[in-house]
C-alpha cells in the first residue's frame, strides 16, 4: 500500500504512540497525549497537519504517562501525573485528557488533586503549527514557505498562513485562558480532593465564531456527532456473538475500525467509501479501498457500491505520463489537500496501479451478486467495459495475453502491484526484476474480471458476451499455468520480467491465484505445501517472501513480513481448493496475533518465527487502523463459514468449517438482497432465518464462479 517510492518511509511514531481516526481526520500523539513536532505526530485534516505541537505541562513539567485507552477509534482517554517539584516520587496531581477527533480536535483536561492541601497549578498548553502536507511530515522534509500570522481574540487564538495562492488557518479556543500566540495558560488552585476542568477546541479555518460547532453534543442525550455517526453505523451492520470471546472482540474491533475509516465523497455526500488506513493513507486508494470493501461485503455491501461509484467518476480518460492516467484506468490514490508538487504525479489523483482496474470489475461483479437494483449495476457497466478495454489496449501492451506494468515517468512508483515498495519484486537469488513486469496475482485479477463481467452479461441475457469473456478467462488460465509454473521448484513465479523470464522467488502472491481459481487443480497441493512450509509460514501467518530467498528480511516491508489481508486471501484460496486444515491454521494464527494488539490487526508485522519470539514483532511504521487489516478477521471468519450469495439466481450457500475452538456463532442483522437475515452455526450445523422472498438456502459450498469455469471448459478449444 505504499504511497511513496524508494526508501521514503515514515520515521518512528514513538513508543506507544496513540492514533485516533475519524473519516479524513486523524491525530497521532505520545501516550501522555502530547504531540511533538520532532516526531511524525500531529492533528491532520484533509492531508494537512493543522497542529504539529500540543504539549501540556503542569508547573512547567510534562506529564508522566500512566495510561492511554482508546474508547472508540476517534476518542481516547489519557491519564498522567504531574511530577513533584520537591523530589518525592508520588504526585497527588493526576491529569486526565479526554480527546475526540472529528473535523478537528476537542480535548477535556481535568486535574484531580488527591492531596489534603490545595494545589497551586500553572497549567499550560504549548502550540505549534506548520500546515505541512502529509507527505512532508511522513518523509521529514518540511519546508516553511509561507507567511504566518497569529492573532489573539479573547480566549481564542487564530493562526493563518499564506503561501502564494494557498491559504490555511486554524482556530484554537480555550475558555477563560490566558492566551498568547504561543500557548494557552491557566493559573488555578485545585482544592484538596477536588478537581478542575476545561475544554479546548482546535479546528481548521480562520473564523473562530463557530470553532466548537463540530463538537457540540446533541441536546438531551449527550451524544456527539461522531457518536451519532457510530450509532448509525452499528445499527446497519451485523450483530455477532461467538463462543470464543477473544475472536468476538477482534471482530467487533474490526467493525469499529472499518466504521471509523469511512469517508464521504465531497461531491456526493450520500456515497461512503473506505479510506486505506491511518496515519498516512486516510484517503481513497483504488486497490486498497476495493479490496477492503470486497472483504467487508457481508458487513455492509454499500461500502463497495460507494467505492465503485466514486472510482468510476475518476476513471481515466486521457493519456498523461506524469499522473500515469490512461483511458479506462482506475486510479491508485487521491490526495485531498496537499500541494500539487508533493503528490505522486503532481496532481490530486495518481493512476500508477496495475491491479486497481481489474479489481474494479471484480468488485462490481460481487456487488451485482449481493442484490443491488438492476439500474444501479447497469449505470456502472460502461465503466467495467472501459476497464476491460484498458486491460486489452494499455495493460497488455505487447499483446501476449498478460497485463504488465512499467512506470511512465521517473517519479512514479517503481512497482505497481500491491507489493509496491521499490525492492518488492525479486528473483530467488535476490536480484530485482526489471520492468515491464507481469505479476502472477494481477493475472488472477484479470481472470476474475473476465468472469465477473461474464456473469453480469449472463444475468442480463447477453449470452454471446458471456461466452466470449468466459472464453478469454479459460485461455488466460491455460497460458498462465504454462508460463508461470516452475515445475522444478513446485510453485508459481511471482512474475515474468521484461524478457518473459519467470521471476523465481517463492512469494505469497500465488496465494491470491488460489482464491480466484487461476491455479490448475493438480498444482494446488504443491502450492499449499509450499505456502505452509517452515520457510513461508512463520507461525503467525504466511510470509510475503520465503526465508530461503536471497532478498528475505523479516523486518522488511514486502520481503519477509506478514500481511494479515494477504493471509486472509490465501486462506480463502486454500478453502476453495479444499485445504480446510491449512486454512484453519492460518486463520487461527492471525486471530491469536490480534490478541497482542488489543484485537486490532496492524497493516503488517515482522516475519520472525513464532518459535523465536512468542509475540508478533511489530513493524515500526505499520498503519493502524488500516482497512485491509480491519477487514481481515471478517474475511477469515466468513471464508470458514463458506458462504456465498447470488441474488439474481436466488441462491444463498453455506457449508461451515469453523474450528471447534471458535465455538458456536450467532449473527443477526446480516445484510443480503436489501433485507436482513439471522445466521446460526451450532456444532457446525448452519440455519438461516429471514431470507428475502425468492432466495433459497443451500447447504453446500459452491462459489459463484464455479458454473462459469464449467461453462468455459465446455467451450470448443481455440
Amino acid at each position: 500500500m505504499a504511497g511513496w517510492n524508494a526508501d521514503t518511509a515514515a520515521g518512528p511514531l514513538g513508543t506507544g504512540a496513540v492514533t485516533l481516526v475519524e473519516g479524513s481526520s486523524f491525530c497521532i500523539s505520545l501516550p501522555n497525549g502530547d504531540i511533538l513536532p520532532e516526531h511524525p505526530h500531529g492533528l491532520f485534516v484533509l492531508d494537512t497537519r493543522i497542529l504539529s505541537g500540543w504539549s501540556l505541562t503542569i508547573n512547567g513539567q510534562p506529564l508522566e504517562p500512566l495510561a492511554a485507552e482508546t474508547k472508540e477509534p476517534y476518542r481516547a482517554l489519557f491519564a498522567g501525573r504531574a511530577p513533584r517539584l520537591d523530589g518525592y516520587a508520588d504526585s497527588p496531581l493526576i491529569v486526565e485528557r479526554l480527546r475526540e477527533v472529528g473535523a478537528g480536535l476537542q480535548e477535556q483536561v481535568t486535574v484531580r488533586n488527591y492531596s489534603v492541601e490545595p494545589a497551586e497549578c500553572v497549567i499550560s498548553v504549548g502550540i505549534e503549527v506548520d500546515f505541512a502536507d502529509l507527505f512532508e511530515v511522513k518523509e521529514a522534509r518540511i519546508q516553511r514557505r509561507w507567511e504566518e500570522t497569529r492573532q489573539v481574540e479573547g480566549d481564542a487564538l487564530s493562526i493563518r498562513a499564506l503561501w502564494q495562492e494557498l491559504r490555511k488557518g486554524v482556530v484554537i479556543q480555550a475558555p477563560r485562558a490566558e492566551v498568547t500566540p504561543e500557548a494557552l495558560t491557566y493559573r488555578v488552585s485545585v482544592a484538596p480532593h477536588g478537581q478542575w476542568s476545561t475544554v479546548l477546541t482546535v479546528v481548521p479555518g480562520t473564523d473562530g465564531a463557530g470553532a466548537a460547532a463540530a463538537f457540540v453534543h446533541a441536546e438531551g442525550d449527550g451524544v456527539s456527532p461522531r457518536d451519532r455517526r457510530r450509532q448509525e453505523w452499528v445499527a446497519r451492520i451485523p450483530v455477532l456473538q461467538m463462543g470464543n470471546r477473544s475472536i468476538e472482540r477482534t471482530l467487533r474491533r474490526s467493525y469499529d475500525d472499518l466504521g471509523a475509516l469511512r469517508i464521504e465523497d465531497a461531491e456526493h455526500p450520500d456515497r461512503v467509501v473506505v479510506a486505506a488506513g491511518a496515519p498516512w493513507f486516510m484517503t481513497l486508494f483504488g486497490r486498497d479501498s476495493l479490496w477492503a470493501s470486497e472483504m467487508a461485503l457481508p458487513v455492509d455491501p454499500s461500502l463497495a457500491l460507494g467505492t465503485l461509484q466514486t472510482l468510476a467518476d475518476r476513471q481515466g480518460t486521457v493519456v498523461d505520463p506524469m499522473t500515469e492516467e490512461e483511458p479506462g484506468k482506475i486510479l491508485h490514490e487521491v490526495r485531498l489537500d496537499v500541494s500539487s508538487g508533493l503528490a505522486l504525479g503532481g496532481k490530486s489523483a495518481y493512476y500508477g496501479s496495475v491491479d486497481a482496474t481489474p479489481l474494479f470489475v471484480m468488485v462490481l461483479g460481487s456487488v451485482s451478486r449481493w442484490g443491488f437494483a438492476a439500474e444501479t449495476i447497469a449505470a456502472l457497466l460502461p465503466h467495467a467495459d472501459r476497464a476491460l478495454a484498458w486491460i486489452r489496449d494499455y495493460g497488455d501492451k505487447d499483446g501476449d495475453g498478460f497485463v504488465e506494468y512499467e512506470r511512465l515517468n521517473g517519479q512514479g512508483l517503481i512497482n505497481q502491484g500491491w507489493k509496491d515498495s521499490w525492492d518488492g519484486i525479486n528473483f530467488a537469488d535476490g536480484r530485482m526484476a526489471e520492468p515491464p513486469i507481469a505479476l502472477c496475482e494481477v493475472q488472477a485479477y484479470v481472470y476474475i474480471a473476465y468472469q465477473s463481467r461474464a456473469s453480469m452479461a449472463y444475468d442480463a441475457g447477453d449470452t454471446a458476451l458471456g461466452d466470449e469473456l468466459a472464453g478469454r478467462a479459460a485461455r488466460l488460465k491455460k497460458t498462465f499455468n504454462e508460463q508461470f509454473w516452475i515445475p522444478e521448484r513446485g510453485y508459481y513465479a511471482i512474475a515474468l520480467d521484461r524478457d518473459k523470464r519467470p521471476v523465481d522467488a517463492c512469494a505469497s502472491n500465488m496465494g491470491h491465484c488460489l482464491w480466484l481459481g487461476l491455479i490448475d487443480e493438480d498444482k494446488a497441493p504443491l502450492v499449499v505445501e509450499r505456502l505452509m512450509s517452515p520457510e513461508m509460514f512463520s507461525g503467525w501467518g504466511v510470509r510475503t517472501l520465503a526465508a530461503d530467498m536471497g532478498a528475505y528480511n523479516p523486518a522488511s516491508y514486502h520481503n519477509g513480513s506478514v500481511w494479515p489481508h494477504d493471509n486472509a486471501i490465501i486462506a480463502a484460496g486454500m478453502l476453495r481448493y479444499g485445504f480446510v486444515e491449512q486454512a484453519q491454521r492460518i486463520s487461527t494464527a492471525l486471530l491469536e496475533a490480534a490478541e497482542y494488539s488489543g484485537g486490532r490487526l496492524p497493516e503488517l508485522f515482522c516475519g520472525f518465527g513464532r518459535d523465536q519470539f512468542t509475540a508478533p514483532v511489530p513493524y515500526p511504521t505499520a498503519c493502524s487502523p488500516q482497512a485491509w487489516a480491519a477487514t481481515t478477521p471478517i474475511l477469515l471468519v466468513t471464508s470458514l463459514m463458506r458462504y456465498d450469495t447470488h441474488v439474481s439466481r436466488g441462491g444463498f450457500w453455506m457449508d461451515p468449517v469453523l474450528p471447534e475452538s471458535y465455538g458456536d456463532l450467532h449473527i443477526t442483522n446480516a445484510p443480503i438482497a436489501g433485507g436482513r437475515i439471522t445466521i446460526d452455526i451450532a456444532n457446525a450445523v448452519p440455519t438461516v432465518q429471514g431470507l428475502p422472498e425468492g432466495m433459497a438456502f443451500h447447504r453446500g459450498h459452491r462459489p459463484w464462479f464455479t458454473e462459469l469455469v464449467e461453462l468455459a471448459a465446455r467451450r470448443p478449444k481455440p
